[in-house]
């Protein structure tokens, strides 16, 4: 009992007191080292797939090549473990960096081959960043303060994701067209050099989230997919990446194709992109009435706006107004964040479970293009938003299967597990 007290004490700590805590392993520290991570890929988010679409003047070829870059980047997610019992995680967050740092020059080049590279090592070091930093959470902060950490984290990255796309557009416009690619390189180069001087601390052997002796991802999944908790939660956060992956890279499309230009599709991310700093109100909300209600009524929303959007594409205008109101109606399913995994994931396989978990962006990235490659040969452009939609409200039904426990105890207030 004491030390649980002793441990929401220091949660609470490093909730409060970020000006002093920026120099140890600790909430505010994560979230700043999250921060860089997302306003570095955030800077490229619109800008590659426009790139892409000039060099390939196709929309239907541009998923056809996201399909291929996100098998590679699947693959190469599940092959993180396998680093990190090796590297250990401090050097497989390196190897990660290094790999966004390769992405970000061979991104910047004119001819196909070097793009497609420079995709995949971004998918890669994506993910070995993401899988070990929720690593150093799980083993840093209380799992009672989760919760809270999760809407904290994503406001944060949503100042990342609301400035970031106009600027890579406008300095790939204005300036010159390496220039957003140099700038999120540099992120990147920070992100690694402050976590280096965090000193934080390797993961004793035996514990938690220290790299497990068993390094084959067929058995993790296996482990995984025999838990249905973590396969609902899991599910859940691969429609809401795939929402994000259609509308950052289809939107500057949209914005193109319906002649608005390029700076409106940044103008378009950028802004739906604000509707991030309403995560913490939702996440007040999903605390209270439960993260299943947020989830359900977050999908409905997203998906009601997405196929509307699909019907304006003759009012180029009217679709970018509704293609926001999408973007600030999916920010309600990122109140929740993580929290569905997070809460039921075993302590003592959070390594191998996150290491899978984690696969639902690149999991998002591949079956998404893979489905609007489909769409695209037979249907225009506004099928793949009508195709959104209905997975949101796929989604929806699903999520009616969470406990009714998450995020709320018996008298309605955020439960402490």
């Amino acid at each position: 009992m004491a030390a649980r007290a002793r441990d929401r004490y220091l949660g609470e700590q490093d909730m409060v007191s970020p000006e002093r805590d920026l120099r140890r392993p600790s909430a505010p520290a994560f979230l700043l080292l999250f921060s860089l991570d997302s306003m570095a890929r955030a800077m490229l988010i619109t800008v590659v797939p426009l790139h892409a679409y000039a060099i390939l003047a196709d929309a239907q070829k541009v998923s056809v090549l996201y399909f291929g870059a996100s098998t590679v980047g699947l693959f190469g997610a599940l092959s993180v473990p396998w680093w990190v019992g090796r590297l250990r995680r401090r050097w497989t967050l390196a190897l990660g960096s290094a790999c966004l740092l390769g992405a970000v020059v061979l991104l910047s080049r004119q001819h196909i081959a070097a793009f497609t590279v420079g995709l995949i090592l971004q998918m890669l070091g994506g993910a070995a960043l993401t899988i070990c930093l929720n690593l150093y959470v799980l083993d840093n902060i209380p799992k009672a303060d989760l919760t809270r950490f999760e809407p904290v984290r994503m406001l944060f990255a949503g100042i990342g994701w609301m400035t970031g796309p106009v600027l890579g557009v406008f300095l790939a416009t204005r300036i010159a067209p390496w220039s957003p690619y140099v700038l999120s390189g540099g992120l990147s180069l920070a992100l690694i050099l402050y976590f280096w001087t965090l000193r934080v601390p390797r993961a004793v052997a035996g514990s938690a989230t220290a790299a497990p002796p068993q390094t084959n991802p067929l058995r993790f999944i296996r482990r995984f997919s025999v838990q249905p908790r973590l396969v609902l939660a899991w599910l859940l956060s691969v429609g809401r990446a795939a929402w994000w992956n259609m509308f950052y890279i289809y939107a500057p499309i949209y914005a193109v194709a319906t002649g608005l230009g390029e700076e409106a599709g940044g103008i378009i991310a950028s802004v739906g992109s604000a509707g991030l700093f309403t995560v913490t109100f939702w996440g007040w909300v999903g605390r209270r009435k439960g993260i299943r209600w947020l989830l359900v009524f977050g999908y409905v929303v997203t998906g009601f706006f997405s196929v509307l959007v699909g019907g304006a594409m003759a009012l180029p205008m009217v679709g970018a107004v509704l293609l926001v109101a999408a973007a600030f109606a999916a920010s309600i399913t990122d109140g929740a964040g993580n929290v569905p995994f997070l809460r039921s994931v075993r302590a003592r396989e959070r390594a191998e479970m996150t290491s899978v978990y984690a696969t639902y962006r690149e999991s998002a990235r591949l079956s998404m293009p893979a489905l609007y490659s489909v769409l695209l040969l037979v249907f225009p452009l506004p099928a793949v938003f009508v195709a959104s939609g209905g997975l949101m409200f796929l989604l929806a039904h699903y999520a009616r299967y969470l406990p009714r426990s998450f995020g709320l105890d018996r008298r309605g207030r955020a439960q402490q597990a």
